[in-house]
């Protein structure tokens, strides 16, 4: 551990128009450290006043940012990277005290969200058009990326740093302005980060944060001053935000659940496929939308995996995330843990054989902890809603197939198209796997295959609703839009009324 706790009990409110504002709303919930179980802070709740005060900051703020230089945009970026850096595990600390996950996990996020900040400082050249000289006789044709305006971003509880770092980063460099609504279970990290940038020159009103639940939700989708809506989360609520949000004509980008598979072919490192299932699957209790729930074991290799697996989910270090030696800290919330450990007990009712069962475990010291230990089921099959569903929670399917074309098969009929892994030593299946598999993000012995800040992160069927991935250029494309410009001048206009369809001459 290289920082200390994070035990500051202040309530925790917006940040507005360059200001940390307490919340008039009256409403407000408790924030736990899911270590202690105990509440250690509260939260406001935003009224659909206090959304469009932020929505309003945003929209006066836009033409001023929006018509700064793209090159003074990056300049602040840079200045905020340097403070994330500095900060960096201030704000990993922030994390384990409301997420749970342990410390160098938390550590790994905010690394992963500096990335993408570090992304952003390159929008000169990521904004840059195309042109064609002569389009036409004396005509030129060029591209230019323009910003939307004022976009909202609704980001999900396990990556509190991290997945706000996919979208506002390239959102503020773009040229837009953005209310940001982090969830209502770790919302502190949000304003750390609203600090940061103030600190780092970004003007009054760009950046603002309003902490909140459905209402303040359903208030960004409506409020007509929000041109974009870009969302993390589950399933059904992606599919409700891309539904509305295109029912109020505005952009939209919405990332949903999972259900990832790790295939381990006969020919693979044993060892190495052990490790990446302990880690996949129980690293962060299971709480990523990358997490490897369902490990698919071809033909004999499911006896060496499952013996192997099991005792090392048994020895897990589980623990308060800011003890070094914890391998697994608690899940996020008293109702997360209930609902975990009742998927546990369904799929003892569907016929699965649990091998490893985690319910019930309790911390020395920590016993009102969210504490579960990790799960492991065997002979899990396809009907069976433990496979079906998104546990979000420290629990492994295995499910054994005959072959590679099983493999390819039982994923392929998924409604999930997350994230997935193939470990195998043959290149030829490999190319395979990569080319036939019906999922967005692909690793071929890499267990959790979240792409670089350069390429952008999405997965396919009804883990992605919209048509853009997150970051990377996709993410410039999705805050900005296209327009194209056409131009000649008079001396090079010829003589009369055209009423045909221009055409190149």
């Amino acid at each position: 551990m290289t920082s200390a706790p994070y035990t500051d009990a202040s309530q925790v409110g917006h940040y507005i128009n360059g200001s940390n504002v307490e919340g008039h709303g009256g409403r407000r919930q408790d924030v736990f450290n899911p270590a202690t179980g105990k509440a250690a802070r509260t939260v406001a709740l935003a009224t659909v006043d206090e959304v469009g005060t932020a929505v309003a900051a945003a929209a006066a703020a836009f033409p001023a940012w929006s018509e700064t230089p793209p090159i003074r945009r990056a300049r602040v970026m840079n200045r905020f990277l340097q403070l994330m850096n500095q900060h960096r595990d201030e704000l990993a600390a922030i994390i384990t005290a409301e997420h749970g996950k342990v410390f160098s996990d938390a550590q790994g996020e905010v690394a992963r969200g500096i990335d993408i900040i570090e992304f952003a400082c390159g929008i000169p050249q990521l904004l840059k058009g195309d042109y064609t000289d002569q389009v036409s006789t004396g005509m030129d044709n060029w591209t230019m990326r323009q910003p939307l305006g004022v976009v909202a971003g609704i980001t999900p509880f396990n990556f509190p740093c991290m997945v706000p770092c996919w979208m506002f980063p390239i959102a503020l460099a773009a040229g837009n302005t953005i209310v940001l609504k982090p969830s209502e279970r770790d919302p502190s990290a949000s304003l750390f980060m609203a600090n940061l940038l103030a600190e780092a020159g970004l003007p009054k009103g760009v950046f603002n944060v309003v902490q909140g639940d459905k209402l303040a939700v359903d208030a960004l989708i409506e409020h007509p001053e929000v041109r974009a809506v870009s969302f993390v989360g589950s399933t059904p609520i992606a599919q409700y935000i891309s539904e509305r949000a295109a029912h109020h004509g505005k952009r939209v980008q919405a990332l949903g659940g999972a259900k990832n598979h790790l295939v381990v072919m006969p020919d693979a490192d044993i060892d190495q496929a052990v490790d990446a299932l302990i880690g996949a699957a129980y690293g962060s209790a299971g709480e990523r939308c990358m997490a490897i729930s369902v490990a698919v074991l071809v033909g004999e290799v499911a006896d060496k995996i499952v013996p192997l697996v099991a005792e090392r989910a048994r020895n897990l270090v589980i623990g308060n995330g800011m003890d070094a030696t914890s391998e697994m800290g608690p899940v996020v919330t008293r109702q997360a843990l209930e609902r975990i450990e009742g998927y546990v007990a369904l799929g003892l009712e569907e016929g699965a054989s649990l091998v490893v069962d985690g319910r019930g475990l309790r911390v020395a010291g920590h016993e009102e902890g969210f504490f579960t230990g990790g799960t492991l089921f065997d002979n899990v099959t396809p009907e069976m809603r433990i496979y079906k569903e998104e546990i979000f929670g420290p629990v492994l399917a295995c499910v054994r197939v005959k072959d590679f074309a099983e493999a390819v098969s039982l994923i392929n009929a998924h409604e999930f198209g997350n994230g997935v892994s193939c470990y195998t030593r043959d290149g030829g299946v490999a190319r395979e796997f990569s080319r036939r598999i019906q999922v967005g993000m692909v690793g071929i012995n890499v267990p959790i295959p979240v792409p670089m800040a350069w390429h952008g992160f999405g997965g396919w069927k009804r883990s992605l609703f919209g048509d853009t991935h997150a970051y990377g250029e996709e993410g410039v494309r999705f805050y900005t839009k296209q327009k194209s410009v056409m131009q000649r001048w008079p001396q090079s206009i010829g003589k009369g009324t055209e009423f045909a369809m221009p055409t190149a001459k």
